[in-house]
């Protein structure tokens, strides 16, 4: 790049735009970059709805044909923040393009879009084009450190992984049918959403990978008002009129697991857990220890040493000192982090990646590894708990 700052174009404004807006907005004034990013313009298909969306979260411009900004000089970089149905489309042509591509996860709404963009990704990046997903729990410090320690032995061989994603914002019968429950937009439902999540993070934090399941999904509420609004995560309200539609999309999937290291996995994904609004944990048991992370502890770790003896015992470790991953460029020890900041630490890791020449995880090719797992326990539903290997 002949400037000095990275040029970023966000597709979409919604929820997810808003969060990576607030990470672009902050990440430069918290971390050392050799890159600024800088908001040029931010896309969306309703003209006046994307230029208040400008002026509300921090871009310089808006625009509502993607295709025109992918192609202007000005931009090196394109985050996508739309729903999954666009992914694909966008990636691919921004790539081609020769813009480095952040989107969001899952990657795509099928393994044969997700395995096309990694083929793009993989074209690009002998061009020097960077692509990465955003799975951005990766980006909580806790959850790094667990790797760390994994990776370190801390808790010696890999016997068991369990994680949970627990929401309950569509457990009223009365919640209108969002874009998130079609999956001709959507892909899947509390799989693809949040499912996806906690498997790439009991991935990320084992190195190890899923290479057999069997699941079991079910789509408890099968049709819902349509709604009237912009169809946004909670935007929407149910129309006044007795009109439904059809449910196409699970609304829980539990499933059982084996890693290529012999460990069992069991993971539940579920946006009908009443009362949880956005629970996760994540647990690993080894020969020497244990660790876990719950969503709602972010600033904490579990850990169970076995060679303590008969002083053993789940001590909580404070995820706050400046050896932590990320923390250094934060507050100091003792002040906790939020859910906003593992979108600043994400668009650091993708900054330094395109400053540096370096590929960054997770890459395409991860996120098509993640679509396959989806696939799997789709095709394992569809066979009433058939074992499937990836």
């Amino acid at each position: 790049m002949a400037q000095d700052n990275v040029r970023i174009a966000m597709i979409g404004y919604a929820f997810m735009g808003a969060a990576h807006s607030q990470a672009w907005r902050n990440v430069h004034r918290f971390f050392d970059l050799a890159a600024d990013p800088e908001m040029a313009v931010v896309v969306g298909r309703d003209g006046a709805k994307a230029a208040a969306a400008a002026e509300r979260l921090g871009w310089r411009e808006s625009a509502t044909d993607w295709r025109e900004v992918i192609q202007r000089d000005d931009i090196d970089a394109v985050d996508i923040c739309t729903p999954g149905d666009t992914h694909a489309e966008i990636a691919i042509a921004a790539l081609a393009a020769g813009k480095h591509v952040l989107c969001e996860k899952p990657l795509a709404n099928s393994v044969e879009e997700a395995e096309r963009m990694a083929a793009a990704a993989a074209a690009a990046r002998a061009q020097g084009v960077r692509s990465m997903v955003g799975f951005s729990y990766r980006r909580v410090p806790a959850v790094a450190l667990m790797r760390r320690l994994v990776a370190e032995g801390a808790i010696g061989e890999i016997r068991h992984i369990r994680g949970q994603y627990l929401q309950d914002w569509i457990t009223d019968p009365e919640f209108p049918l969002v874009w998130r429950l079609r999956k001709d937009v959507a892909g899947s439902g509390a799989l693809g959403d949040i499912g996806a999540h906690v498997l790439d993070m009991a991935q990320f934090v084992t190195g190890q990978s899923i290479n057999g399941l069997a699941a079991q999904t079910e789509t408890f509420i099968k049709n819902r008002p349509l709604p009237e609004g912009d169809g946004a995560l909670g935007a929407a309200t149910a129309g006044s009129g007795a009109e439904t539609g059809e449910v196409t999309v699970d609304d829980a999937a539990v499933l059982i697991a084996r890693t290529d290291g012999g460990a069992l996995a069991t993971f539940e994904a579920t946006r009908f857990a009443t009362g949880r609004k956005n629970h996760i944990v994540l647990e690993v048991n080894g020969s020497a220890g244990s660790l876990v992370f719950e969503f709602e502890d972010m600033n904490g770790l579990r850990y169970y040493d076995a060679a303590a003896g008969d002083r053993a015992g789940f001590t909580r470790i404070d995820v706050t000192e400046p050896t932590h991953p990320y923390i250094d460029a934060w507050w100091p020890p003792g002040h906790g982090l939020g859910y906003e900041h593992t979108f600043v630490n994400q668009s650091r890791d993708f900054l330094h990646a395109i400053a540096s020449g370096e590929d960054p995880s997770p890459s395409f090719e991860e996120g098509a590894a993640i679509q396959r797992l989806l696939a799997a326990v789709e095709r394992s539903a569809e066979q009433n708990a058939g074992w499937t290997s990836i």
